[in-house]
């Protein structure tokens, strides 16, 4: 709906949801005021029941940031960016989102431009970095677009 899907139907069963955010080309219908400076749009669906929830109980897309400063470490809980509440509209509590202990938690999605036929691009290596490309290259034969 919110997206050009160039991608068969398989391939986002096998990386969503989960830690990956898939960029592709922008529809219509989505507010072009969301990304006025690109064509492409960032997609993810989070393996986090609460999110897919409010997902869910939204008639819209959300457009979402990171609960960080630029080029930190992702937070993975609500406590973590209380600092930054003052400058919020909004902040939901749907509990912990990765294993506080874990540092692979903290590097957030792997950010991965699909937007090209047949070929792939890494935006941001992220937390599953490894397994995304085994899937893409070898289960489907995308290359990877050079720069």
């Amino acid at each position: 709906r919110y997206c050009h899907v160039n991608v068969p139907e398989e391939l986002l069963q096998d990386l969503l949801p989960g830690p990956v955010t898939l960029v592709l080309e922008r529809s219509e219908e989505l507010n072009k005021d969301l990304n006025p400076f690109t064509s492409l749009v960032g997609v993810r669906i989070p393996d986090h029941p609460f999110m897919r929830d409010l997902a869910r109980a939204c008639p819209g897309p959300l457009a979402l940031t990171s609960a960080n400063i630029s080029s930190q470490g992702s937070t993975l809980s609500v406590l973590e960016f209380q600092d930054l509440w003052p400058q919020l509209s909004l902040v939901v509590d749907g509990g912990p989102i990765g294993d506080i202990q874990s540092p692979e938690c903290r590097l957030g999605s792997t950010v991965v431009d699909l937007s090209v036929s047949g070929k792939f691009s890494i935006i941001r290596p992220g937390c599953a970095l490894t397994p995304t490309v085994e899937i893409l290259q070898k289960k489907y034969g995308l290359e990877p677009e050079s720069s």
